[in-house]
């Protein structure tokens, strides 16, 4: 997608929600006692670094879903200085997967287009802000969700197959299964609330939304600048840190 210039505060998004419910399965055994949002690279939990992240984009208001050491989780949110207000989606009782928690949090996401972040994801920055790529390139015309797309080849701890082909306009079509596409999703979004409306209450994934979104033509992707660091394991949570090193 051609970029624009960055957006002003006025355009940006003002709220956002980051999905922090999930289990860590896969980076056990640092997760048996720690939940993912607050495992640490180069001596920030993730959360912090996606809080930080929304601060700067110009986010007031931000809805963080609870459900694993629902307790930690939410006391270091709210425990974060400086940043955008906290209000917690309570999971506790029940899981909701991506797509549920997104529906179970709409009275305290509004109605305009808001920032939806995995707690996990991390990345390192380019040129400008890839928040701010993100909202510059929002086109509610054309668009119902925005998705930060990261270059497979490029992306450090990344190893499937990608998630979507991307046309030169920036829009999106799935991966056609036993093939491989360049572009991962990158787990940062622009989402519009209304797309939730009337989904059922109760569990279910986010994938559901993107493909009924990708087949009406309206999910597009925004190239990332810099890179993506997928910490999925904690062999990829190790290459991070190192990394991170190199940067500094």
């Amino acid at each position: 997608m051609s970029r624009t210039a960055a957006p002003t505060r006025r355009t940006a998004p003002r709220r956002a929600m980051i999905l922090a419910a999930g289990l860590g399965k896969r980076m056990r055994p640092i997760t048996a006692t720690t939940p993912k949002p607050l495992v640490r690279v180069a001596g920030r939990s993730l959360l912090d670094r996606a809080l930080d992240r929304l601060q700067a984009a110009g986010v007031e208001d931000v809805v963080i879903n609870v459900h694993y050491l629902a307790d930690l989780v939410e006391q270091h949110a709210r425990r974060h200085k400086g940043g955008p207000r906290v209000h917690i989606s309570d999971e506790r009782q029940k899981l909701l997967d991506t797509g549920g928690a997104i529906r179970k949090a709409l009275p305290l996401l509004g109605e305009d287009p808001f920032f939806l972040l995995n707690s996990d994801t991390l990345w390192l920055e380019g040129p400008q802000p890839n928040l701010d790529l993100l909202a510059g390139d929002w086109d509610g015309e054309r668009m119902d969700i925005l998705l930060l797309m990261a270059p497979t080849a490029t992306s450090l701890g990344y190893e499937g197959r990608g998630d979507f082909a991307m046309d030169p306009s920036g829009r999106l079509t799935r991966r056609p299964e036993r093939e491989v596409v360049p572009f991962a999703y990158a787990g940062v979004a622009i989402i519009r609330p209304q797309l939730f409306a009337d989904a059922p209450e109760g569990p279910f994934s986010l994938n559901r939304i993107f493909d009924a979104v990708a087949e009406q033509g309206r999910l597009y992707g925004t190239r990332i600048e810099g890179q993506w660091l997928h910490v999925g394991t904690p062999e990829a949570l190790r290459a991070a840190e190192k990394r991170f090193a190199t940067t500094d």
